[in-house]
């Protein structure tokens, strides 16, 4: 199944991408290579998911800022590409938890959006290296930051 049909069986629906915050571009290519910056946990509302995991939030509740951290991601990608179906594969996944200081179950949080794009492009394409850790703070104080490196076609 294609990942685009997969959007539809799971009864997903990608938002907008919104505008970059800053002086960066949200993807940029080099040859099959997408490089895609720092994304947040945007809900349905359009406001970000906030607060420390291990503090403000619990570890199921950081788990779905990653998980909408994901979707933010994937609407960047199906709207750069035209198709989600372009992608290869899932190369890098890099995490950020915005963390209690005596959190450590950083990769538990980011299985949100590692098992979202698992479940879009398959257990091989879907599934890449991955890196997770916490920081002190992340951008408008959001829970999550991921970014991704993404080969296409």
């Amino acid at each position: 199944m294609s990942a685009e049909q997969q959007l539809t069986t799971l009864g997903i629906i990608l938002a907008v991408p919104g505008k970059p915050a800053g002086v960066y571009k949200p993807v940029v290519q080099v040859g099959n290579l997408l490089y895609l910056s720092g994304h947040g946990p945007i809900q349905a509302d359009g406001k970000g998911l906030c607060g420390k995991v291990g503090e403000d939030l619990t570890l199921e509740q950081g788990k779905e800022a990653a998980r909408l951290t994901g979707l933010s991601l994937l609407a960047t990608l199906r709207a750069y590409l035209g198709s989600l179906d372009r992608v290869v594969r899932i190369v890098k996944t890099l995490g950020l938890v915005n963390s209690a200081t005596d959190f450590i179950q950083h990769p538990q949080v980011i299985n949100g959006c590692s098992e979202l794009l698992r479940d879009v492009f398959g257990e091989d394409a879907g599934i890449g290296a991955r890196s997770a850790f916490g920081a002190a703070a992340l951008p408008a104080g959001w829970a999550t930051e991921i970014e991704l490196i993404v080969e296409v076609s």
